[in-house]
């Protein structure tokens, strides 16, 4: 029952998507197992900090990496200051406990000189559609540092190729203004028409499939993985790492720091500081292959 208002305060008060909110209603239930197989008497009006320990200390023995771990404290820690807040609990044992350190990699980026090669039209078939939507979808996620999931769920009416603006929904319903350059306006304009031209039945949607289906995930991400391994060799290659690429790019050339948190969508400049760490870490390269005495 605690559980079940919890998650209607994440879906309805909060906005959360539906599938966070089934992620932190996996993580409870699988902390609520846990704490009655120890003492099937145990609540959660009744668990101590010592248990969410234990919890902790199990999921690292059983092979669970810091990030997961410290994702389902999180869900833990939310909840009890919810129930808290409420009044459903008299007190919040999550409350000072620390999850265990993680690393944090830097994030991986493609270069310029490769994406420039990638996006030229010649290692493309520009009479495909197919090829066409890829080019064009790699070209947007590049030029603008979108979440893929704002990309996918881009519709005509949100795109604005005059004024050369995107209007995005991102995390929580927040709304943006993305602006792109005559680059992006002019792929946008040629996918547009020969999809309007290829494809069957109409839809609001950006990104479609032949059969006039919004564009799934899995399908953006494998056109992204396949074409970015014709130019590169990085481990990860999804969507997300052609957002790492937007923010590494524009830092590269100047952009402030505020004016890339705004176009990512971030919620703080805390969350944009990664990225400063990997321009650095690009100097300390360059210096290092150049400097006689590096």
């Amino acid at each position: 029952m605690l559980i079940n208002e919890f998650l209607d305060y994440l879906r309805f008060e909060r906005n959360f998507s539906a599938r966070t909110v089934g992620e932190y209603g996996d993580d409870l239930r699988k902390f609520e197992s846990f704490f009655k197989n120890l003492d099937a008497t145990l609540t959660w009006e009744t668990v101590d900090s010592d248990v969410i320990r234990d919890w902790m200390e199990s999921m690292m023995d059983k092979g669970n990496i810091a990030t997961s771990v410290n994702r389902r404290l999180s869900a833990v820690r939310s909840f009890y200051r919810f129930a808290l807040s409420r009044g459903l609990v008299a007190s919040d044992p999550a409350h000072g406990i620390r999850g265990p350190k993680k690393e944090k990699p830097l994030p991986q980026f493609v270069r310029d000189k490769e994406m420039d090669e990638l996006l030229d039209e010649s290692m493309w078939k520009m009479d495909s559609f197919g090829q066409i939507r890829a080019r064009t979808l790699i070209l947007m996620l590049y030029e603008t540092g979108l979440r893929i999931s704002e990309l996918l769920g881009l519709d005509d009416t949100d795109v604005d190729l005059d004024s050369c603006v995107l209007k995005v929904t991102g995390k929580r319903d927040k709304q943006r203004v993305v602006p792109f350059g005559e680059e992006l306006r002019d792929a946008l304009s040629a996918y547009m028409a020969l999809r309007d031209e290829s494809v069957s039945g109409k839809s609001p949607a950006l990104f479609l499939l032949p059969d006039g289906r919004r564009l799934p995930y899995y399908k953006a991400r494998r056109d992204v993985r396949d074409n970015l391994a014709r130019v590169c060799t990085l481990k990860k290659r999804s969507p997300h790492v052609l957002r790492h690429t937007f923010a590494t790019s524009m830092l590269n050339h100047g952009a402030g720091l505020e004016s890339v948190k705004k176009l990512l969508g971030h919620a703080t400049l805390t969350t944009t500081e990664i990225y400063t760490h990997t321009t650095f870490e690009q100097l300390k390269k360059v210096y290092e292959s150049a400097h006689p005495r590096a």
